[in-house]
């Protein structure tokens, strides 16, 4: 993996747009797929994740037109037209993909094999089979993870409760009651997660009954999404955030930004802290709460993160650990062991790579603990682990250091944010 320097800056100055939601994008183009006609989709997100996203639908017997770069069209086949291909489905290190592809098949006619690559394939997948068999569909994980092997079948509506929160299975399970026959399937949740599905669902002409902790789908024999503009991905936005509220003298705003409060958890952990971040010009893009920022510098102090705050900022929580690092006083993160099943066990990540900068932080069972100094950190080395967030996370420390940080395995940004680095150059100032 090729590495990538990153030097301090004196300040974060300017005005950016993010590419479009990356949940949201897959969403949209599963979704049209299962449409009865074309769906138009502006301001996609763009990533190797998402262009797997794009793959599999084409593999299914599923048009996909690609005007430019961010504006697609799908011309779906139907709630069942999806066709079984000649070989396995690759979703590379996409797990949205897989997780909600599976809800998909479990209720098309064929059998289907979901592969991924090596990272993708450590991630737990019974957990979205488990609930899948209980429908009636035939889905073995291998030793509980990919590949995945789906047998479709005429599904049963069910009543299921997420013994993890996760939106990823809960959208599995959402989707498949949207195939099933006869009555409501409904999925309740530990704690709230994002809820892009039931949105995009919604819009689509789905019958959907959304609670603070639980949802419930119908049957659909007819979905039509028509247009949907995805409002930028809020985990993509981020790193500047947390840049410009660290680094003294910064001035940012962020335009057309999804805030769906089930996504922006970070934002309530800055306020905490004493950031500040202003939001305006509120408005709804694609049926999500959207708008925009302006971020300024000031000092922060410590915080501490509750299990249940977790889901709303599971993505941008190794941002929260750097933040702490700079902040005044001590910082917790409990209820945080979902992080060791992402792309790399992301809490080993981020206490070795920010304790290799000169961070006080040790690791705990389910998070960290953070004995915070308001001043840069010394800078150094820090190993992406071939995982985007972990590659963000440090280039921020990076322009937040003393000395710089060389990013080993920079490249990994591609998979959610391939123009993640040439955005970041446009708003330095050295």
């Amino acid at each position: 993996m090729s590495p990538a320097a990153v030097e301090p800056v004196a300040r974060i100055v300017g005005h950016i747009a993010v590419p479009g939601d990356k949940s949201i994008s897959h969403r949209a183009v599963l979704i049209g797929a299962l449409c009865e006609d074309e769906t138009r989709i502006a301001r996609f997100g763009r990533s190797e994740d998402t262009e797997a996203t794009i793959a599999a639908v084409r593999r299914l017997g599923v048009d996909v037109y690609e005007h430019d770069v961010d504006t697609l069209r799908v011309f779906g086949v139907g709630v069942r037209g999806l066709r079984q291909p000649a070989g396995p489905i690759d979703c590379a290190n996409a797990g949205t993909l897989m997780r909600l592809l599976s809800g998909i098949l479990a209720g098309q006619d064929g059998t289907f094999d979901l592969v991924g690559d090596a990272s993708l394939s450590t991630r737990p997948m019974e957990r979205v089979a488990e609930p899948l068999r209980r429908m009636g569909a035939g889905v073995e994980a291998t030793h509980g993870h990919a590949p995945l092997h789906i047998e479709g079948a005429e599904l049963s509506p069910i009543d299921y409760e997420l013994p993890v929160a996760s939106a990823q299975v809960k959208s599995a399970v959402l989707l498949a009651g949207v195939l099933a026959h006869g009555g409501a399937t409904t999925v309740v949740e530990p704690v709230p997660t994002r809820d892009h599905t039931e949105r995009l669902l919604q819009l689509a002409g789905a019958r959907v009954q959304r609670r603070p902790r639980s949802a419930t789908v119908w049957p659909a024999e007819r979905l039509s999404l028509g247009e949907v503009e995805v409002p930028g991905d809020f985990s993509s936005a981020a790193p500047f955030i947390v840049a410009a509220t660290l680094v003294p003298g910064s001035e940012l705003h962020v335009h057309g930004l999804n805030l769906n409060p089930r996504r922006t958890g970070l934002l309530d952990l800055l306020e905490r802290m004493g950031a500040r971040v202003t939001v305006y010009n509120r408005r709804l893009i694609g049926g999500e709460p959207a708008g925009d920022l302006d971020v300024r510098h000031v000092p922060l102090v410590g915080a501490d993160v509750r299990p249940e705050d977790v889901p709303a900022a599971i993505d941008e929580l190794p941002l929260f650990a750097l933040a702490a690092a700079n902040a005044r006083g001590e910082s917790v993160l409990r209820g945080g062991g979902e992080l060791r099943a992402k792309e790399t066990d992301r809490l080993d990540a981020v206490v070795d790579g920010l304790r290799a900068l000169g961070a006080h932080i040790r690791e705990t069972p389910d998070g960290f603990r953070v004995r915070g100094v308001p001043t840069r950190l010394r800078g150094g080395s820090m190993d992406s682990r071939g995982d985007h967030r972990i590659a963000m996370l440090a280039a921020v420390a990076g322009l937040a250091s003393r000395e710089g940080v060389r990013v080993d395995g920079a490249e990994s940004v591609a998979v959610s944010f391939p123009g993640f680095f040439q955005l970041l150059e446009q708003l330095q100032e050295t």
